[in-house]
Parts: structure tokens; C-alpha cells; sequence
């Protein structure tokens, strides 16, 4: 339709005007809501060829299209634009040959390979609220990558070596008495946790009590014997001490089985794992390798750098004076084994907080240094932090919000709400608690990702699982009612559409499921499920407009009834798709 409608536009200006405007100069887009008509064609860039003021262009353009295009009803003129309407037919048409959602996307995995990486966690402690909006973006990304028609791995790095769990090894050794996930009944990343704490508050206590006694704040950072000796461990770790080794082995073995638990309420996955235990030393070795060719450079304390002023960057420390390494080096290595693993990708993507936006660009950049071509592909998927109402959050004094807690307070939220409206009244008490869940996460999930990634954002959980409003619940509950609907409808005889003049509502629900493919592309080209979850809700609301004002079922007219099932049909399995995407459930029943 466009392309014939462009061909035209031409044939006409070459016939009018003796010259037909270069292709870039035919500009046809989605007609705004505020006005009538399916799309609309930009007459300014076109007003120079004719040498007539822009509303004589667009009638004269007007009146030929609906003269030569069948599927052209009508059009009317607002200044230099040309609002274009197609028949009830064109739609009614359509929405007979309908294809499935699949098969009107890319081909799978024709578009290449791709590698997103998200979640990355520490094992010092469990997963916080940071970590959610994290893993539900790269989740996302991933999925709407995928249905834009590449192949995606999904994968971590755990970073399970360095002070950070040395810090709370040392802990646990002074006091914890021996203490386990079994004897203590707390998951395992929740208990190795606890001990992080636990070092903080005894390191704060001793700096006062260095302070105290002469010592500057700096001084007492230093000489602290408990951060003396996390250091010193950290030694013996990469020194290979078997005492050593056995203990982190053991904490983070407890970490990976709170991880695990985590994870599966909160609907993600990956296909690969990497560690930086594994990865460092090979980061190492290329720092190392590249030293005489001047990529790096050495100090005459023995620490390693690589000198990015030339690109607009600094120094980089990549190994220090002691031979230990920095977080810089194990993101060299752990590239570099990934595109050893996995041949084919044509992109790392990194989904990390845009605190380390510098980070990335010095990696990037160091990559090419390296000679790797593919370097400039990397992307950072960069995003916002998360705050509460009650403010920032601190890992190191135990004032995180606990991935955990949350899911389960946003289900106890889900419960007292739907509990209160009395909506779950006929289902069985197992099938409530799944939907309580369900309905929280969805709350969760769809307030996270219908913020742009780049954008600071603060999490209300009262706001998130409102059953009105741009909400999770509220799209669930659409999903659901949809889904009542065509259990009633297939109790109805279905007959072929009958020629009728559709309502604008129905349109607009039209013009939304047939976007779908667009709005894939757009949120895989910007990596932001934002773009998904604001056609989501436009959609939803269409949707709602138009279930509200005409009736589905008409006795009748079965004819009219048949294509309003099946347009309620196909904007269900729309909004069924896209809340997959997001890693939201579609409930049959609310």
C-alpha cells in the first residue's frame, strides 16, 4: 500500500509538474490520534516541484488517490499534511487473511547472533532491587531481540572472586560459629550477606578506634586489621592456598543456590555462565602478551596501564604493583573468551548501570587497541538506577531491598487487593496463590520496564499494582477478560464478515495489531522494552474503548459479530505476545 501510494505520488508529480520529487521526499507516516485518517502524507518537502502552496498540493494529491486506489475512502487536509483514510473493506480484508504474529516477524535467528549480558552479580550478597531492574531488562532485550529475528544468548558474569568476598569469608571466620544455610535456615546468598554486614560494621568499629588512639581516617582505613586481613586472603586465594580455596568454594556454593532460587520467581534465565575466577587470569595473560608492543605500558612499580589521552580518555590501571587485577582486566578476558565460545556473534551487549558508562567506553576502546574489529559492535546497554520513596538503598550497611522480600511483598500486595475486589472468588485456593504471584510480578516487571532504560526511576509498589492505569495488572486483566470473551464466542457459529462501515474504535484496535511488527523492530533497534510497554498500553486502552461502546455479540448481525470476535481475538494473542516479551504472564481468568 505504501509503496504503490509512493510510486503514484511520483507518476503524479512527473505528470503535473514535470519532475518527480526524489524518493527521501515522499514522507508517509501513522496518522496522529488527534486526527482522522490511517496515515498521512508530508506535503511541505514536495511544495518546491509544484510551486503551489502545500493545501492546493494535498488536495490535488488527495482527490487522485481516492480516484486511482480502491482501498482509499477519503482524506482530508490540515495545512501541508494529507490525512488519508482506507475503506472498512481494506480492514475487514485484512483481518480475514491475518497471518500468525510469528510468521509476519523476521525469520528466527535470520538476522545473526548476538550476546546479552545481564544480572552479573557479586557472591557477597543476595540480589537487590538494583539487580530486578537489571535482570528484567536484559531479559527483555533479549526476548524482543529474538522476535526481531536474531539469535540471542543470554549470559552472566558472576563476579566471584576479589576483596568483596574475601570481606565476607573473613566474617564468617570470626563469627559465624560455623553457621549454614541448613543450621541457620536463610538461603545461602542471604547468609553470606549477613556477614558482609557483619564486616562493615566491625571494620567502622575499628577505624574509630584507630582514629581514636592518633590516626588520620586514611591511616585507620588502612592499618584496620580486619581489612588487613580480607587482603591478605585475597593473596592466598590467587596464590592457590587449598584452605583458602575451600571456603569460597563452599560460600559460593551457598550464593549460587540462593541465586538459582531468585531467578526462577523472577521468570529469567541464561544460557551461558562465565566466572570471573575463570576469566581474569586470561584478561591477565593478554594484558601481559601485549606489553612489548606498547599497547600497555609498565610502571616502575610494576603496575600495568594502558594510555587512552589520545582517545579522548585516561590512564588505565590494568594490573597493580602486587600482580593483582583490576575489574578492567577480567572484562578484557571474559570478550575475548566469549567471542571464542560463540564464533558467530556479531555483538556483545553489556546491561549495566550508567555509573559505569566510562567503564565501557574505556573497554571498548581498549578492545580495539587489541586489533578486534567487532570491538566497535559492543554496546552498553546503559541504565538508570532504581530508588524507593524511602530513598537510596546500601549494600554495605544492610539496607538493600532484598530481591526476595519484594517479590513476595508485591504477591501479599496482589492478594489483599484482588482479596478486596472479591475478582478470584470461584478459582481453588492453589490457583489463587499462582495468581497472586503472577499478578505481582506483573506489577513488578511492567513498572520497571515501561521506563526508558536510560532514565533514573523511583519504584512505588502501591502505583505498580493498581488494577487501573498503566499497570501490569490492568493489562493482565484485559488479557483476561479478552480471553472470557472468546470462550463465549466459540459457542457462536462464526460466519464470513459482511460488508459494513466500521467504527473508528474498531479501526484504531486495527491499526495497533497490525503495528506490532513495527514496534518490535523499534524496541529492538533502541533496546527498550519502554517502546513495547507503551504500545502495550495503547493498545489496551483501544481495546477497551471499543469493548466498551459497541456490543460483540449481535444476533442480528452475525456477520459483524464473527469479525468482532476474531478482531478481539487478534488484539488477545497481540497483548498475550508482547507481555511474553516482557516476561509477563497472560492469565486466562482474573
Amino acid at each position: 500500500m505504501i509503496k504503490g501510494i509512493e510510486q503514484l505520488v511520483s507518476k503524479v508529480f512527473q505528470e503535473q509538474y514535470g519532475e518527480a520529487p526524489i524518493a527521501e521526499s515522499i514522507q508517509i507516516q501513522e496518522t496522529r490520534k488527534d486526527f482522522e485518517g490511517d496515515f498521512t502524507i508530508v506535503v511541505f518537502p514536495l511544495v518546491r516541484i509544484a510551486k503551489r502552496k502545500p493545501e492546493e498540493v494535498a488536495e490535488t494529491l488527495g482527490n487522485l488517490l481516492v480516484n486511482n486506489v480502491l482501498e482509499i475512502e477519503k482524506f482530508n487536509v490540515v495545512k501541508g499534511f494529507l490525512n488519508i483514510s482506507l475503506t472498512s473493506s481494506f480492514w475487514t480484508n485484512w483481518l480475514s487473511n491475518l497471518s500468525s504474529i510469528n510468521s509476519r516477524l523476521p525469520k528466527a535467528e535470520s538476522r545473526g547472533e548476538l550476546m546479552v549480558e545481564y544480572s552479573s552479580p557479586n557472591t557477597n550478597k543476595p540480589l537487590h532491587l538494583g539487580h530486578i531492574r537489571n535482570n528484567l531488562l536484559g531479559y527483555s532485550v533479549s526476548e524482543i531481540l529474538k522476535s526481531a529475528g536474531y539469535k540471542v544468548y543470554k549470559t552472566q558474569i558472576v563476579n566471584d572472586r576479589g576483596i568483596h568476598i574475601c570481606k565476607s569469608m573473613i566474617a564468617w571466620e570470626k563469627f559465624g560459629n560455623g553457621e549454614t544455610p541448613e543450621s541457620s535456615g536463610l538461603k545461602g546468598d542471604k547468609l553470606v550477606g549477613k556477614y558482609y554486614v557483619a564486616f562493615d560494621k566491625a571494620y567502622k568499629a575499628e577505624i574509630l578506634e584507630l582514629t581514636a588512639s592518633g590516626k588520620t581516617e586514611e591511616e585507620a582505613k588502612k592499618e584496620a586489621p580486619i581489612i588487613q586481613e580480607a587482603q591478605a586472603m585475597l593473596m592466598k586465594w590467587e596464590g592457590g592456598d587449598e584452605k583458602v580455596t575451600q571456603l569460597w568454594e563452599t560460600m559460593n556454593a551457598w550464593v549460587y543456590a540462593g541465586f538459582d532460587k531468585t531467578y526462577a520467581r523472577l521468570g529469567v534465565d541464561f544460557d551461558k555462565l562465565y566466572y570471573e575466577s575463570n576469566t581474569y587470569l586470561y584478561g591477565k595473560d593478554k594484558v601481559t602478551d601485549n606489553i612489548e608492543n606498547g599497547i600497555f605500558y609498565k610502571k616502575e612499580d610494576g603496575s600495568v596501564w594502558c594510555d587512552l589521552t589520545n582517545d579522548g580518555l585516561d590512564n588505565k590501571l590494568v594490573i597493580r604493583a602486587d600482580g593483582t587485577t583490576v575489574y578492567m582486566t577480567q572484562d578484557i578476558g571474559t570478550a575475548l573468551l566469549r567471542l571464542e565460545d560463540f564464533p558467530k556473534i556479531k555483538q556483545l551487549i553489556y546491561t549495566v548501570g550508567n555509573e559505569q558508562d566510562y567503564h565501557f567506553k574505556v573497554l571498548f576502546k581498549i578492545l580495539e587497541k587489541l586489533g578486534y574489529s567487532w570491538a566497535s559492535n559492543c554496546y552498553h546497554l546503559s541504565y538508570g538506577m532504581v530508588d524507593l520513596p524511602t530513598g537510596k538503598m546500601k549494600s554495605r550497611e544492610g539496607t538493600v531491598v532484598d530481591a526476595d522480600d519484594l517479590m513476595e511483598e508485591m504477591s501479599q500486595k496482589a492478594k489483599e487487593i484482588t482479596t478486596d475486589l472479591g475478582k478470584l472468588e470461584d478459582l481453588e485456593e492453589t490457583e489463587k496463590e499462582v495468581l497472586y504471584n503472577s499478578i505481582g510480578m506483573a506489577a513488578l516487571k511492567y513498572f520497571m520496564l515501561k521506563v526508558d532504560p536510560k532514565k533514573k526511576m523511583l519504584f512505588n509498589p502501591e502505583e505498580s499494582i493498581d488494577f487501573n492505569g498503566n499497570t501490569g495488572p490492568f493489562i493482565q486483566y484485559t488479557h483476561a477478560r479478552i480471553q472470557a470473551i472468546l470462550r463465549r464466542g466459540k459457542e457462536r457459529k462464526s460466519v464470513p464478515f459482511d460488508e459494513f462501515e466500521l467504527e473508528e474504535k474498531e479501526k484504531s484496535v486495527l491499526r495497533l495489531v497490525k503495528k506490532l511488527p513495527e514496534i518490535i523492530e523499534e524496541s529492538a533497534v533502541n533496546y527498550s522494552p519502554a517502546v513495547l510497554c507503551n504500545y502495550l498500553y495503547d493498545l489496551v486502552k483501544a481495546y477497551n474503548s471499543f469493548y466498551q461502546s459497541m456490543p460483540i455479540f449481535d444476533d442480528e448481525n452475525a456477520g459483524q459479530e464473527s469479525f468482532r470476535i476474531e478482531l478481539t481475538k487478534q488484539a488477545g494473542e497481540t497483548i498475550g505476545f508482547c507481555l511474553t516479551l516482557l516476561g509477563i504472564n497472560a492469565p486466562e481468568r482474573m
